[in-house]
């Protein structure tokens, strides 16, 4: 047997790319231990070569604590979002605003733009999503449904979500490869499967970064001029006050939809299927009571999976977390990924369980200011998916390990094949 990983606290090294290549059950090991003895504990930070031009930075406060992210969420006046709320570097300013819009805000700026682009997902959004969806899913499912096995990942997790995005903003059909290639590059740039060795991370995620911003730019000049039944033309047009989104704003918004909305529903789906063929009871318990048993199982699985490992803040002045004092200007980093493993909030954390309740989970981010504006988006897809997984592939199995994406940042599957009953496409997609 080998020895248990890790045995002290000196074993971990969350900066470390090779941690998160780490098994998961070795990683889950690791917060509970910094839980217990070390729940916030310091880190240097030091980026993978690929990202050669960034500086190093002072290193950062990780809390793996419910209760303690829980506080920090509430208290934006003491920890700003403004610094780098997706990122352990200290980057430019105008990059943070280019890649993370609201999310790299503190209010009035946040709040103003969260109102202007919340205009955009309001009940009218919510029914569209509906059928959009619905045709997206049976047009996925069709196109692997007749083979008896496919890459459930590529195949089935990944283009579901990013269709539904690219088909709501009004994109056109020809560019859904090229916004998902883009998105896989900026989320995945420490991976060599989307970065080869010898890039420059710096200069490839600033690109494509760029390539989409144009084509949101170009989209939405066109609604202006002319709009359409899409949410391109409802931003375009959206005013609160008199007040509008700037072309840059809708462009730096609309890759945050496409990167972080889009891959937390992926990673999502993907963990989730690979949940339930790893434990065979739940799926029958879920299988039995599709209607009573969904929303508490897509729960579980944003849960189980959380997809978005982390968010940082700064803080704006001393304070205290726990019982470590905190300087001004020093980061500090909420581990979700801890979180939702934490013994004093779930019972039996490590228990994958479609009936959990309560189960108050921070997939979506805690509570506060920033909690995740597209949660009901979120909840709606991993809904259909799994009811239309049920209902046409109801046999489907999971036959090979997963394939991690090399992140510290994004809990995400690669690759997964899995096997189902073959059949014929759905007549609705073929007619």
């Amino acid at each position: 047997m080998p020895p248990h990983w890790p045995s002290t606290l000196d074993d971990i090294d969350l900066a470390n790319v090779e941690f998160w290549r780490r098994p998961s059950h070795e990683r889950e090991a690791a917060f509970r231990l910094l839980r217990i003895e070390r729940p916030v504990a310091y880190f240097d930070v030091r980026p993978p070569a690929a990202w050669k031009g960034l500086p190093q930075g002072p290193g950062y406060w990780a809390v793996t604590r419910y209760a303690d992210i829980e506080s920090i969420s509430r208290q934006p006046e003491i920890f700003s979002s403004a610094a780098g709320a997706t990122t352990l570097l200290d980057l430019p300013p105008p990059l943070l605003e280019f890649f993370g819009s609201f999310i790299h805000m503190d209010d009035p700026a946040h709040m103003r733009l969260r109102k202007l682009v919340s205009t955009a997902f309001g009940p009218r959004c919510l029914q569209d999503l509906e059928h959009v969806a619905q045709r997206v899913l049976d047009e996925t499912i069709d196109a692997v449904i007749e083979k008896g096995d496919c890459d459930l990942v590529t195949e089935l997790c990944a283009p579901f979500p990013i269709r539904i995005i690219c088909e709501l903003m009004g994109v056109p059909r020809s560019q859904y490869a090229f916004v998902l290639d883009r998105t896989n590059l900026i989320l995945g740039a420490a991976d060599p499967e989307y970065l080869p060795p010898g890039e420059d991370a710096v200069r490839a995620v600033l690109k494509a970064g760029q390539e989409l911003a144009e084509l949101v730019k170009e989209l939405a000049a066109a609604r202006r001029a002319a709009p359409e039944d899409d949410l391109t033309s409802v931003l375009a047009h959206a005013e609160l006050e008199g007040d509008r989104l700037s072309e840059s704003e809708l462009a730096s918004f609309f890759i945050l939809l496409v990167t972080t909305g889009n891959e937390t529903t992926r990673h999502a789906l993907s963990h989730g299927l690979k949940a339930l063929s790893d434990h065979p009871e739940q799926k029958a318990i879920w299988q039995s009571d599709v209607a009573g048993c969904t929303p508490s199982a897509v729960e579980e699985i944003v849960r189980w999976s959380t997809p978005v490992i982390f968010m940082r803040r700064t803080a704006l002045r001393p304070t205290r977390i726990a019982d470590q004092a905190i300087d001004a200007g020093e980061k500090v980093v909420m581990y979700y990924a801890s979180a939702n493993r934490d013994e004093t909030v779930f019972a039996e954390p490590q228990r994958f369980d479609v009936r959990r309740s309560p189960n108050r989970h921070v997939g979506f981010g805690a509570p506060g200011t920033h909690y995740c504006l597209g949660t009901h988006l979120a909840r709606r897809e991993i809904t259909l998916f799994f009811r239309e997984i049920y209902r046409r592939m109801p046999d489907l199995e999971v036959t090979s390990p997963p394939e991690m994406l090399v992140s510290h940042f994004i809990h995400g599957i690669k690759h997964m094949r899995g096997e189902f009953t073959a059949s014929r496409p759905s007549r609705t997609a073929a007619s």
